[in-house]
C-alpha cells in the first residue's frame, strides 16, 4: 500500500480536490453463470499525471470508488483485493507528478486493497530515466519489478530496466521465467497474471506493425504458458474494442487509458477522433475457485459497463473463445434503423448530411461512419469517415458529416463493425 513520503497535507489537497464529484454506481447486471469471486481487482493504464489534482487524478479516484461500488454489490464477495495501474503514470516522469499519482491513489485507496504499479520508460523516465524507478520505491514501498501473491493467486510486474538504453534487460527477461516458473508449480490450473507497460506485438488491438505499440522482448516467453493474462496499456486504444482482448498461446489485455483515446484506421495509426479526450476506462476483473476469470470493462465517468468477458480453462491452449478468428466469425455488420434515412441539408457552399446512429447486432461496438458522395455518372467524388466515440457509455446518436456537393449526387452513408463489415447503406440524392 502506498506510504512514506506521502504526507497527510499530499493526501488532504488530493481528496478535497474530489468533494462534489458524484461517486459512480454500477447497474449493470452480472452474468448468470453462478460465478463466484474469490478475488478481484481493478485494471487501468496511461494516468498520465501533470500535476497534483488534475482531471486525470480525479478519474483515477472515480476509476477506485467504481471499483469499490461494484464490489459491495456482490453479495457473495465485496473485497477489493488489489489495484493495478500498468504504467505511463506519470506525463514527464517528474517528481511532483508521481506525488500527485500517489496522492490521488492513497486519497480513496483502502486498507483491504494492494496498489501494483510498473513504471513505463516512454513517459515516466522522460525526467529522471532511471532513477525514476528508485523515486518510484521510495514513495510506494513496491518494488518496481514484483511477484506478488494475492489469495493464492499470482501477479508479476515488469518495470522499465534501470539501463537506459533498453526497455528492459536480459536480466529481467531470466526473472521473469523464474517467477512464472515458481507460479506454475503452486497451481498449474490457476492464472497467472502479468503486466508491463507495453503491448506484446501482434496480439492486442495496437500492437501491430502498423500501430507502432507492440513490443516482441517477452514474447517467446509468454507463449511457453498458456495460463498468462498479460495487462498491457501503451497504445490508449479502447478496452471494448473486441481486437483488445486476444488469445493464442496465452491470453493478453489491452488496457486503454485515463487520459486520451487513440486509434488505428484505414491503415493510419495515432488518429484523435472527436472526444477522444473523453476516457477513463479501467477492467474490474474477478477470478473464481474454478479458475475462471471474468474481465467486466466500464468507462469510468459514467459507471456504465462496455463489455464483459468470461475465460474458461485457461490452461488449456487448445480451448481458447477469443481468439480472432472466432471473434471474428462471430461477429456481424450494424444496422441502421427501420425507416432510417439521410437528411440533406444546404449550409453555405456545403452540404450536411444527417443520418441516425446505426445499432450493434452482435452485441460489439459499431466502429466507425463512411460517407460517400458519387456525381450523376456514379463517379465516386468524395468519401469521409466518422469515428463513432464507442468508447464512451453513451456515443453518439446522430452522424453527421459536411461535404462539398452538387445537385443531383447521390450520397450514402455506411456503419462499419471492428472487422470492416458494413451495415446496408442510407442514400440519399441531392436536390
Amino acid at each position: 500500500m502506498l506510504q512514506k513520503i506521502l504526507t497527510v497535507l499530499l493526501s488532504f489537497v488530493t481528496l478535497v480536490l474530489s468533494v462534489g464529484k458524484p461517486v459512480n454506481r454500477v447497474t449493470a447486471p452480472r452474468d448468470n453463470e453462478n460465478f463466484v469471486p474469490v478475488i478481484r481487482f481493478v485494471v487501468a493504464s496511461d494516468t498520465h499525471i501533470k500535476a497534483i489534482g488534475d482531471v486525470r487524478t480525479q478519474r483515477i479516484q472515480k476509476i477506485l470508488s467504481l471499483a469499490y461500488s461494484d464490489a459491495k454489490q456482490d453479495a457473495a464477495y465485496k473485497k477489493l483485493d488489489a489495484a493495478l495501474f500498468v504504467g505511463d503514470l506519470t506525463n514527464q516522469g517528474r517528481r511532483s507528478q508521481f506525488l500527485g499519482f500517489c496522492g490521488a491513489v492513497s486519497s480513496v485507496l483502502q486498507s483491504e486493497t494492494k496498489c501494483l504499479a510498473v513504471v513505463a520508460k516512454s513517459h515516466d523516465g522522460n525526467t529522471l530515466g532511471k532513477q525514476s524507478l528508485a523515486l518510484f520505491e521510495e514513495l510506494t514501498g513496491q518494488d518496481s519489478d514484483f511477484h506478488v501473491v494475492l489469495n493464492g493467486f499470482h501477479f508479476i510486474g515488469l518495470s522499465a530496466s534501470k539501463t537506459p538504453l533498453h526497455h528492459y534487460s536480459e536480466d529481467q527477461r531470466e526473472w521473469l521465467r523464474e517467477q512464472i516458473d515458481e507460479a506454475v508449480r503452486d497451481d498449474p490450473q490457476k492464472p497467472v497474471f502479468v503486466m508491463h507497460h507495453e503491448h506484446v506485438s501482434d496480439t492486442v488491438y495496437g500492437s501491430y506493425d502498423i500501430d507502432g505499440w507492440g513490443i516482441d522482448y517477452f514474447k517467446d516467453i509468454f507463449c511457453d504458458y498458456p495460463q498468462i493474462v498479460h495487462f498491457s496499456g501503451h497504445s490508449h486504444y479502447p478496452i471494448n474494442d473486441p481486437r483488445s482482448i486476444w488469445q493464442g498461446a496465452f491470453t493478453a489485455v489491452g488496457t486503454g487509458a485515463v487520459y486520451y483515446a487513440e486509434l488505428t484506421v484505414d491503415g493510419k495509426s495515432r488518429v484523435h477522433p472527436e472526444n477522444y479526450e473523453t476516457i477513463a476506462q479501467c477492467w474490474i476483473v474477478e477470478a473464481d475457485a474454478k479458475n475462471r476469470v471474468r474481465l467486466r470493462g466500464f468507462d469510468a465517468l459514467s459507471g456504465k459497463l462496455l463489455c464483459s468477458y468470461t475465460l474458461h480453462d485457461l490452461a488449456n491452449a487448445d480451448a481458447r473463445q477469443y481468439t480472432p478468428d472466432v471473434l471474428q466469425k462471430a461477429a456481424s455488420a450494424p444496422a441502421f434503423p427501420k425507416n432510417a434515412d439521410v437528411s440533406v441539408k444546404k449550409i453555405g457552399s456545403k452540404y450536411s448530411f444527417t443520418a441516425p446512429a446505426a445499432q450493434s447486432t452482435d452485441g460489439q461496438i459499431v466502429f466507425l461512419y463512411r460517407l460517400t458522395v458519387c456525381n450523376q455518372n456514379g463517379k465516386e467524388i468524395h468519401t469521409q469517415t466518422l469515428v463513432n466515440d464507442y468508447w464512451i457509455a453513451d456515443c453518439y446518436e446522430t452522424v453527421r458529416f459536411t461535404a462539398r456537393a452538387k445537385s443531383g449526387c447521390t450520397v450514402s452513408i455506411v456503419a462499419e463493425n471492428a472487422y470492416g463489415m458494413q451495415s446496408e447503406p442510407l442514400t440519399a440524392i441531392i436536390p
